[in-house]
């Protein structure tokens, strides 16, 4: 299920469980699809008191990503 979220840097987060795929759309439009996400770092994700910092910290870099729609 796609979520909208406030945040200076990402518009929406959608995860697809039975792929273990995080959707990231930032607010520049580009779509990022991160693979092998474990569902809880989904869930923390969507808790984050900031988003922006939590995509960095435990996202950005730790997970195979590739670009596009």
């Amino acid at each position: 299920m796609m979520v909208h979220v406030e945040s200076d840097a990402i518009l929406e987060i959608d995860y697809a469980p039975d792929t273990a795929t995080l959707h990231v759309r930032f607010t520049d439009g580009g779509w990022y699809h991160y693979s092998h996400v474990p569902e809880r770092v989904y869930h923390a994700f969507l808790a984050a008191d900031s988003l922006g910092r939590f995509f960095h910290d435990h996202i950005h870099d730790r997970y195979p990503y590739r670009r596009g729609r």
